[in-house]
């Protein structure tokens, strides 16, 4: 059975195309530990007041660049191709916290410096609610411009579907998800 919205007097009934990506490179943040600094992909350089290093990633924690957030935190977590964020609007933990899911490829390039190249795929996530899928017109655009190939592309999409997968079946719950995996994260 097919739905349709009846059409409202002087509305235009066809559908309006989707705003045209203009494609991108993969965006590139570099992370060093030593100096306490995280390069993002335009090349600005952010002060970082903590890093924490455990076996399955990069903690940091610093100061947000726009309000109303004051604060970030983060985990690189390259065994899982992605990036887990939290924005603070203060330090306190938020009670319903809004999970910022990005998929790339996450490394440790020397022994205090770790680059991440994001993969235009990010996944909202907030506990008890089904996740969002964001940027996949984005990769298909760079697939197109050729800045990405068809395996990367497709990787990204499996690693998406894999991680949306694996929250909802562990009721919508990011970090349950990850204590399956044997990481748990901590937070400020």
């Amino acid at each position: 059975m097919q739905f349709k919205r009846p059409a409202t007097p002087g509305s235009n009934s066809a559908a309006t195309p989707a705003p045209q990506r203009v494609p991108h490179r993969p965006r590139v943040e570099f992370f060093d530990v030593a100096d306490f600094t995280e390069t993002d992909a335009r090349g600005f350089v952010h002060t970082v007041e903590n890093y924490h290093i455990e076996p399955w990633g990069l903690y940091l924690f610093r100061n947000a660049d726009r309000p109303p957030d004051r604060y970030t935190e983060t985990w690189l977590l390259p065994g899982l191709s992605i990036r887990v964020t939290m924005h603070h609007v203060n330090a306190a933990h938020d009670r319903d916290p809004l999970y910022h899911i990005y998929l790339g490829d996450f490394t440790r390039i020397e022994p205090k410096r770790w680059r991440a190249v994001y993969h235009y795929v990010d996944i909202e996530a907030r506990n008890g609610h089904v996740c969002e899928l964001h940027g996949v017109d984005d990769l298909f655009a760079a697939h197109a411009a050729g800045h990405i190939d068809a395996d990367t592309a497709h990787g990204v999409l499996e690693r998406a579907t894999a991680v949306v997968d694996g929250i909802a079946s562990h009721d919508h719950r990011v970090e349950r998800w990850l204590a399956g995996r044997g990481i748990k994260l901590t937070w400020l």
